[in-house]
């Protein structure tokens, strides 16, 4: 069981936003281990069977959230079937060993279906969670944008391995 605060599990990697922590700092803390960052819960709750629960200052349950974060096997394999393996640009790791990432995080509202899902290799997975990447479906096809530090420029790109057109 991991609890956070909801405004550090929602806050932007890389903490921008005046006065919130940064990725680094613990902001969460898993119950048998202790404190861990956010942007290492986000990453665990990316793959995980989880349901939020919201609580009040004194404990109490104050909403209890979507229970379907984890991608079910009918949608798993439609997005196998699109992007035929790890859909990061220049990556060869097939698809039985990729996880399924929401291109919008769950955890912002975003659905558990095809149009915002894409498979990751668990290294570009974590990749994109620590390095600020954007991914979008063009055409159906996932497109990554690298964050500003690694180009500047920001040119998208897109994995050419699986689908040569």
């Amino acid at each position: 069981m991991v609890t956070i605060d909801y405004r550090d599990l929602l806050e932007r990697l890389g903490g921008a936003d005046a006065g919130t922590p940064g990725p680094k700092s613990n902001a969460g803390t898993l119950m048998f281990t202790g404190p861990v960052t956010a942007s290492t819960v986000r990453k665990i709750a990316c793959d995980a069977d989880i349901i939020p629960i919201l609580l009040g200052s004194q404990g109490r349950i104050l909403d209890i959230g979507r229970t379907s974060r984890v991608f079910p096997p009918h949608i798993r394999k439609a997005i196998t079937a699109r992007d035929r393996g790890c859909a990061f640009p220049q990556c060869t790791i097939p698809a039985p060993w990729c996880e399924a990432h929401h291109i919008n995080y769950w955890s912002r509202g975003g659905s558990t279906g095809t149009g915002n899902g894409a498979l990751l290799c668990p290294h570009h997975h974590g990749l994109i969670h620590k390095e600020q990447w954007t991914v979008q479906l063009r055409g159906g096809v996932p497109w990554f944008t690298p964050p500003p530090h690694l180009d500047p420029r920001r040119v998208p790109r897109r994995n050419r391995y699986f689908r040569l057109e």
